[in-house]
């Protein structure tokens, strides 16, 4: 996790999008989604439509990286995962 996508406060609830629009296909939809992150960082809800997936994201330790991952599972039952990573600091 060399390059950080983004940086969050630890008190602050933000939404994150993993936008799939670009991988799918014509006519392809999102039919499951799961987000996962490292321990220490919290996925506290998600939801999707049919090309991306928002996750809202809190918590974490000041200084630290995290990996957070989109599996995506689409309606043609291709299934693929994004990464991001998000780096914790008091802002």
């Amino acid at each position: 996790m060399a390059r950080f996508n983004f940086v969050k406060d630890p008190n602050a609830r933000l939404e994150w999008l993993f936008d799939w629009t670009d991988w799918l296909e014509d006519g392809e939809t999102i039919a499951t989604s799961t987000v996962t992150a490292d321990d220490g960082l919290t996925v506290d809800s998600t939801s999707h439509g049919d090309s991306s997936v928002v996750a809202w994201l809190t918590g974490g330790t000041t200084g630290t990286a995290y990996r957070v991952t989109n599996h995506i599972t689409t309606s043609d039952a291709r299934a693929d995962d994004r990464s991001i990573s998000v780096r914790v600091m008091d802002r």
